[in-house]
Formats: structure tokens, sequence, C-alpha cells
């Protein structure tokens, strides 16, 4: 067990600041403050982080921290922060470490007893779960798929049971890629892709998933894309014979389910409109 008071060291810290994902009002004053009374920033792109400084005049100075020159930089960084310097990480965009680079910094520090102290502020996953209609707790993380089809099934296939919404990352060149295999996999199930967050073509586009392929045949999309996907049912996966009205009351019984609720998990296991089940049971003509 180790047990660390950021506040309380010798050496100097390193802070976690977290950066706009689109729109620069969503920078906070005390990540702006970190960024000015540092001694250095570790940027993911110094030429993009310096856009940000620039709006804000920050003159702090910068040295690169990415994927490809992680392994030389960060001793390199951590030997300042023992001499007492105190250095600021940021991505470009949202939080360092969600699939940005920064957990190897962070990892090193710990190791070293050098405080690491995160600044709370922007990130994409969890801005477009509370707004995507999908139930937001619990939830998953999981960031960017493989690109490889067959290791997306496997990895898909383990998440084939999580209950919880699941947050994903796609680049809109494969996003109508990946849902046809999440609907191959996993089967039919509620989503929504959010594009542009906090920008001025901000976009939710909600559905199954075959209504999300149909609808990206007809009109690929452009910007950066989050993918939420619904959870796996809770409700039990029992194959009932009959009509949809005998279908709902069969699942009410069983599965102690409102009317409202066995008709759209009635709708959803047929692969229908939740109206057609609801006139069948209550004896409506269509």
């Amino acid at each position: 067990m180790q047990k660390q008071q950021s506040y309380k060291q010798d050496t100097g810290k390193l802070y976690l600041v977290p950066t706009p994902i689109g729109n620069l009002e969503d920078m906070t004053f005390r990540c702006v403050k970190i960024l000015k009374e540092a001694d250095l920033i570790a940027s993911e792109d110094t030429r993009n982080t310096q856009k940000l400084l620039n709006h804000f005049e920050i003159a702090t100075p910068q040295k690169s921290l990415h994927e490809h020159n992680y392994k030389e930089r960060v001793p390199q960084l951590i030997e300042q922060l023992q001499m007492g310097k105190t250095i600021a990480q940021c991505s470009d965009a949202g939080m360092p470490s969600i699939s940005d680079p920064g957990h190897e910094l962070v990892k090193a520090c710990l190791v070293e007893g050098i405080a690491v102290i995160a600044l709370p502020g922007p990130t994409a996953g969890l801005t477009a779960l509370i707004a995507s209609g999908l139930s937001p707790q619990p939830n998953l993380f999981y960031g960017f798929l493989p690109r490889k089809k067959k290791e997306q099934k496997q990895a898909l296939s383990e998440l084939a049971s999580q209950k919880a919404t699941m947050i994903f990352y796609e680049s809109p060149y494969r996003i109508a890629a990946t849902i046809e295999t999440m609907k191959e996999v996993l089967g039919e199930r509620q989503a929504v892709i959010c594009r542009e967050l906090t920008k001025i073509h901000e976009e939710y586009l909600r559905g199954t998933f075959s209504e999300l392929i149909e609808y990206l045949d007809q009109q690929p999309i452009k910007g950066e894309c989050c993918l939420l996907v619904e959870g796996a049912s809770e409700i039990p996966e029992v194959v009932y014979e009959g009509s949809y009205a005998e279908q709902v009351a069969a699942l009410m019984e069983e599965a102690d389910l409102s009317s409202k609720e066995a008709i759209k998990e009635v709708a959803k296991r047929n692969q229908v409109k939740k109206q057609l089940v609801y006139q069948a049971y209550h004896q409506l003509e269509t």
C-alpha cells in the first residue's frame, strides 16, 4: 500500500491539466493559473498547445511528451521534478491519459514519490454520456477499439454481457463499419453517436444500430466521434411464443415489468416499432 499526500512533498509537483475538447471557454481559471505558474509544460503536441497558450497569454515553455518519445522524455521530466520544478502535463484535448499520452509519466512520478495532482475539467466520454439519453450509471469507458476486425470482434465478445453503458471513441471514417461489427457481435441495441462536442456543429444521432447504419450509409459524418452503446439487458432472455400481446403479458409476469417496460422490450426483441406492440397489446387497430 502506498499513501501519498499531493500537497506535502519536498520535490516538485506534476499537475495533470485537462484542456478544452472544442470550446476554449471550457478552460477553467485554475487550469490557466497552473499553466502560467508552472516551470514547464509537457505537451502531446507543442504546436497545438501553443494555440491554447497564445489565447490565454501564457508564456510558459513547452516540451513534447507523446507516444513516440516518452521513453527518453519521462526520465528528463522526472529529473526536473526532483530538482523542485513544477510541471504541467496536457494532451491536445480533454484529460491526459484518457486515450492520450500521460500515464507513463504519472507511473514514474509515483515510483519516485513525486506528487501528482489532477485538475478537473473537460472529457469527451462523460460529457457525451450525460446528454445521450442512455443510462449514465453504471458506465464503462473503453476508448478506441482495435482497428482490425478480428481483434475488434474479440474485444466486443468480451463486452457482450456488460450491463453498463459503454463509451467508445471512433474515427468518422471507421464508425459505420464499427457499428456493423457491433450489431453482428452484440445484437440490436440502442446507441448514440455524438460528434463535434462543444463545437458549433455539435450533434447527437440516436437510434438502434440498424437505424444508425442506415443513416450513415446515406450521409457520412465528419468530426471527432464518441459512440455510446447501451449495456446488455438485465431482463431474462426468455423466448416467448405467441402474438406480441401474449409476449408482453408473459414478460410482465416473468420479469415483473410494467406494461410500458414489457412493450418496449418485446419491440426490441422483435425489432419492430413500439407503437406496433402497444397497439397489439391494447387491441387497437393499426
